[in-house]
């Protein structure tokens, strides 16, 4: 059972031109396994620095199928409470209370013990229903009718328990309750696994997945990203901050910028009306993709280089 309509998954192609058209440029390796994780009905497991655009990838596959986006964002100590369903424990309570003030009559009849607990049994069976379910981010993607993208954000945070907890969901797309049973999914979801590498994730889950490392972008396919998302912005400026960008990211300093952070300073450029960059405003506006004094002050120490490599640079 897939999980969407085949024609929206019918070439390589066809997947790599909407996700642009869409404002996610993505190379030909991401739209392969995109196309191929849709086929063979299987999770992909996203790799990859903070900021390349793995959540990113999750919300323009639900925008390019038109179905919900249902994020669980992971972290330690999280559990099945809030990544499955919980207990509407209010209603319950009410629930409860209105069986007490209705007791008479449900029992009324019955002759003897016997018969008057097998009476209030049946209603412990509403009790525990999905009526009175809370669903999470889980249960949610496996009982959306028409499908639904499902985003298990940054796995890696969570605990190994958590982790060996999702392996029956990625595998078979149900979930157990134990009150009710198992619950299969609807329709299956397709699942998005994001991991910033904090630790390693274990072979069960991997063989579950479709892999995907994505780095950062060589030079041409960052410009093309910048221009997308700003588009008013002149090939010269375009050019020399990713090239400053990529300076920067040849030191060894604590956070490498990202391309959302290349994508900030973009529109940052632009709202100080400039078209090409210059020294004095690199110095002025390095706190808008450096976020680190110790690593501010790095590449200050080399600034007056880099600043000469990138500016120098031409468009290929």
């Amino acid at each position: 059972m897939k999980p969407f309509h085949d024609e929206k998954f019918s070439s390589i192609e066809v997947v790599q031109r909407e996700f642009k058209q869409a404002g996610y440029i993505c190379s030909r390796q991401i739209a392969t396994t995109v196309y191929l994780a849709y086929h063979l009905c299987k999770p992909i497991l996203v790799e990859g620095p903070a900021g390349v655009g793995k959540t990113e990838l999750a919300k323009t596959a639900a925008f390019f199928l038109g179905v919900p986006l249902i994020r669980l964002q992971c972290y330690e100590g999280l559990d099945e409470s809030k990544a499955l369903y919980e207990w509407k424990y209010g209603k319950q309570l009410l629930y409860t209370q209105l069986l007490r003030d209705k007791l008479d009559q449900i029992i009324k009849g019955e002759n003897g013990l016997d018969g008057s607990i097998q009476k209030l049994h049946e209603y412990d069976d509403i009790f525990f229903s999905m009526d009175f379910l809370e669903p999470r981010p889980l249960l949610k993607a496996i009982q959306e009718k028409k499908g639904a993208v499902l985003l298990i954000d940054e796995v890696d945070k969570s605990d190994d328990e958590f982790e060996a907890f999702l392996l029956e969901v990625l595998s078979d797309f149900q979930v157990s309750i134990p009150e009710l049973g198992t619950i299969a999914a609807v329709s299956k979801p397709f699942v998005f696994l994001t991991s910033n590498n904090t630790r390693e994730l274990s072979e069960a889950l991997k063989r579950r997945c479709l892999h995907l490392y994505i780095p950062f972008p060589d030079q041409k396919l960052e410009r093309e990203i910048v221009r997308t998302k700003v588009p008013d912005i002149s090939e010269r400026l375009e050019t020399q901050l990713v090239a400053f960008i990529h300076e920067v990211r040849k030191l060894d300093i604590k956070k490498l910028p990202s391309i959302s952070e290349s994508i900030d300073w973009a529109r940052v450029l632009m709202i100080l009306h400039v078209d090409k960059l210059n020294y004095d405003l690199i110095h002025d506006t390095l706190n808008t993709f450096v976020k680190f004094e110790e690593d501010v002050k790095l590449v200050k120490e080399q600034l007056r280089s880099m600043a000469e490599k990138a500016l120098n640079v031409t468009a290929t």
